[in-house]
């Protein structure tokens, strides 16, 4: 007998500066939504075009309760100048980053369940 263990997709699109006014209210966002281990986060960074280590820390933070929680964060579109910081900062290895939107949300197929 096949059961199908279906995910949440939850999808946050911050917008502007991720720097310590920015990545507080991410904050605030990331963790009131997050109440479900089946759950995927995306986080579409299309519109962010400023992060400092305020913004980074906030990330790291999610992800880290992502993998203490054992739901999904993953980000996609990062401007050029945002994605330089994750790979200077070699956090790029550490984060799932996917190019689009679309290549982020097909991993949800890729994590439901068949039992």
């Amino acid at each position: 007998m096949n059961n199908t263990h279906l995910y949440q997709l939850i999808v946050v699109q911050p917008q502007g500066r991720l720097d310590l006014q920015g990545g507080k209210a991410l904050e605030q966002q990331l963790t009131s939504l997050v109440t479900n281990s089946q759950t995927l986060l995306i986080v579409d960074l299309e519109q962010v075009d400023f992060m400092d280590s305020s913004g980074l820390v906030v990330l790291a933070k999610a992800l880290k309760m992502a993998r203490n929680s054992t739901f999904r964060l993953v980000m996609c579109n990062l401007q050029p100048s945002v994605k330089l910081i994750f790979e200077l900062t070699q956090l790029d290895s550490v984060f799932e980053i996917f190019d689009n939107y679309a290549d982020a949300k097909a991993t949800v197929e890729k994590i439901t369940l068949v039992v």
